[in-house]
């Protein structure tokens, strides 16, 4: 069956910018604010208080990695003539990061839920009890999504390697991706190796995904890609 890529890039591309639009939604606004790193009761009474927007969290992640599953495929099509082999692994890690890790963790997100408000599990423990375990949930998820930035950090980079090789888009764009997988890498590994450096990890995963990903996304839902260049 003869696909059109300039249509598949296109497709890809908004998908993509939806995936950036919930998760940046979920990580970036309603963690981002609602959980207060090392002040338990703070974050606890902020879940109570917006356990809707909370709950809202957990579903705009769950849309985007169910995207994503997607998404993973329409690149593979995009890229596969370059190296197949190489294309297959890369949806693959892609495939095991959101759709496969990061959804599995999203339990850690409901579990939250459950220890932090009146009808969960632990109410009838006690305030600090919840506290506790509503932190300790987040961390949980919390270093879940950074297991699963590895693994993204890797289809990334071979996605990068796929596209200079290409003829599909400008080079620069497979450069800016591998600079995107290197942010995702010094994220997820400086966590673990030199923890307390959140913030400025944060920053540098943000900067790089920011520059690689979206600027990506953008020429894709604009441009496409060089069709000629490619046959399926």
């Amino acid at each position: 069956m003869e696909t059109n890529p300039k249509q598949t890039a296109r497709l890809t591309g908004i998908l993509y910018l939806l995936v950036i639009i919930c998760a940046g939604f979920s990580q970036g606004y309603v963690r981002g604010t609602l959980f207060v790193p090392g002040e338990p009761e703070t974050t606890l009474a902020n879940i109570v208080a917006s356990e809707g927007l909370f709950r809202i969290g957990l579903a705009t992640d769950l849309i985007a990695f169910l995207l994503d599953a997607v998404i993973s495929i329409l690149l593979y099509q995009l890229v596969k003539e370059v190296n197949k082999t190489l294309a297959i692994v890369a949806a693959a890690f892609r495939l095991l990061a959101h759709p496969a890790i990061a959804s599995l963790n999203l339990l850690n997100h409901y579990m939250a839920i459950e220890t932090a408000t009146s009808g969960g599990y632990l109410s009838a423990l006690g305030m600090e009890q919840q506290e506790t375990w509503t932190m300790l949930f987040l961390q949980a998820h919390n270093y879940g999504y950074l297991l699963a930035g590895a693994f993204f950090g890797i289809h990334c980079l071979l996605l990068g390697v796929l596209l200079y090789r290409s003829n599909l888009i400008p080079n620069i764009f497979g450069i800016l991706m591998v600079l995107a997988a290197l942010g995702y890498l010094i994220e997820t590994f400086g966590n673990i190796m030199v923890p307390g450096n959140e913030g400025l990890l944060a920053n540098i995963v943000g900067f790089s995904a920011a520059i690689g990903e979206v600027s990506l996304t953008f020429y894709l839902i604009i441009k496409g890609v060089r069709s000629s260049d490619m046959q399926d």
